[in-house]
């Protein structure tokens, strides 16, 4: 289990997640199957989170899984990272970056992410 203070302040149900992009709960399932969205389990009951920070606005008022997280996530997990490993990452400060890469990620900064990745390949 990771330490939930260090990762992200916003965490959502998957059912929550489900509403939030208006689409059933299988749906939400499938988005992280294919690593469209990213959960860990937290709490007391260890149910599946999801930090409101991978997702983002649309313009209809709706939102959307973050279109980048998606290749970011396979390359993370390319390197043999588990999926409390990879949100650690996601959310830590990054010296090359200069801000935790997803802050990077929903500035539109997928190069340089995916660049600070690589070396965890090896």
């Amino acid at each position: 289990m990771i330490d939930e203070t260090a990762h992200a302040s916003d965490w959502l149900s998957i059912p929550e997640v489900a509403e939030a992009l208006g689409v059933r709960l299988r749906d939400v399932r499938t988005m992280l199957a294919e690593r469209r969205l990213l959960a860990v389990r937290r709490g007391d009951n260890e149910a599946w989170a999801i930090p409101a920070g991978l997702l983002t606005r649309v313009d209809d008022g709706g939102a959307q899984p973050l279109a980048s997280l998606r290749g970011t996530l396979v390359q993370l997990g390319d390197a043999g990272m588990s999926d409390e490993e990879c949100m650690t990452w996601l959310y830590s400060p990054n010296d090359e970056l200069g801000e935790p890469p997803i802050e990077a990620l929903r500035a539109g900064r997928i190069h340089a992410v995916r660049r600070a990745a690589q070396p965890l390949a090896f």
